[in-house]
C-alpha cells in the first residue's frame, strides 16, 4: 500500500486513477455496512455520482464555483425519482439522507486530495506533489502513532463507547508522531509560507487532531453496524475505509488552512 500511494503521489493518471478506486471501493464498504441495518438506500446512484464528483474536479468541469456539489443536487433528485417508484415508503428519509451522506463523507471530503494536489498550487507540478505528501505523512504517521503507542501501552479507554480499543495513550501517541511528521517535512511546504518550526508542529498536531476525530467518526458508523471491519477489499487492513478514515477529515482541513495561508502571500 505505501509503494502504490507513493507512485500515486508521484504520477498524475495514477493518482486519479487511485483515488477513484479509493473512492469507489469507500462508497461501496460504506453502503454495504448501511444495508446491513436494513435501511433501504441506494448505492448504485451514490457510488455513480461520488465518482463523478473526484473526475469533474480533476477535468476542471467547473463552469461555476464549486460545481461538484451540483453532483450532490442531482444525485438527490435521483435518489427522489427512485422513492416515487417504490410501493413502501418505509423509511424513506433515512434512505436518502443516508445515500447523500455517504457520498458527501466519502466521496466529497476525499475529493479535496485532488484539489490539494492540482489546485493549491496550480503553477509547479513538484509543490503540489510536496504539499500532498506533507499532508499523508502527518495524517498516516499520525494512525501508526496510535496504534503503536497504543497497542504498547495503552491502558485507559479514550471514548469506550465508540471504539473500546482506542486509548488516550494512543490518542498521545498520535498527536507526537503528527507533530514529528510536521516537522520532519517542514521542507514540502512552499518556502513563501515561512512558517517557523513551532508553526509546524502546531500544525501537525491540530491536523493529528482532526485526522483521530476522522478514525472516531468512522469507529461510530462501524458500532452501529455492529462490524469490526469496514470491507475485505484491503485485507489484513480492516477495509479501505478504515485506510482512508482519516484523510477524509485532515484533507477539507488541510485544503482549507493552505487556502488562507497562500491567499494572504
Amino acid at each position: 500500500m505505501i509503494f502504490l500511494t507513493t507512485a500515486a503521489v508521484i504520477n498524475r493518471w495514477f493518482f486519479i486513477v487511485f483515488v477513484m478506486g479509493l473512492t469507489i471501493g469507500g462508497l461501496y464498504e460504506f453502503f454495504y455496512l448501511i444495508k446491513k441495518k436494513g435501511i433501504p438506500i441506494y448505492s448504485y446512484v451514490g457510488i455513480f455520482i461520488g465518482m463523478m464528483i473526484p473526475a469533474s474536479i480533476y477535468t476542471h468541469f467547473e463552469p461555476t464555483k464549486n460545481w461538484e456539489l451540483l453532483f450532490i443536487v442531482v444525485a438527490f433528485l435521483l435518489i427522489l425519482l427512485l422513492q416515487f417508484a417504490r410501493q413502501d415508503n418505509t423509511n424513506a428519509i433515512v434512505g436518502l439522507s443516508t445515500t447523500l451522506f455517504g457520498v458527501l463523507y466519502v466521496s466529497w471530503f476525499f475529493s479535496f486530495l485532488i484539489k490539494i494536489r492540482f489546485q493549491l498550487l496550480p503553477d509547479s507540478e513538484i509543490a503540489g506533489i510536496k504539499i500532498l505528501a506533507f499532508i499523508l505523512l502527518v495524517t498516516k504517521c499520525g494512525d501508526i502513532g496510535a496504534l503503536l503507542i497504543g497497542s504498547w501501552l495503552g491502558k485507559h479507554s479514550l471514548i469506550p463507547q465508540v471504539s473500546p480499543n482506542k486509548s488516550i495513550e494512543g490518542s498521545l501517541g498520535s498527536f507526537a508522531f503528527s507533530m514529528i511528521a510536521a516537522v520532519a517535512a517542514k521542507s514540502f511546504l512552499p518556502v513563501a509560507l515561512n512558517f517557523p518550526v513551532w508553526h509546524v508542529a502546531l500544525m501537525g498536531a491540530f491536523f493529528g487532531a482532526i485526522g483521530q476525530l476522522g478514525d472516531l467518526s468512522e469507529s461510530l458508523i462501524k458500532r452501529d453496524c455492529q462490524v469490526k471491519d469496514s470491507g475485505k477489499l484491503l485485507p489484513g487492513m480492516g477495509g479501505i475505509l478504515d485506510v482512508i478514515d482519516s484523510l477524509l477529515f485532515t484533507a477539507p482541513a488541510f485544503y482549507l488552512y493552505m487556502s488562507s495561508a497562500l491567499s494572504n502571500i
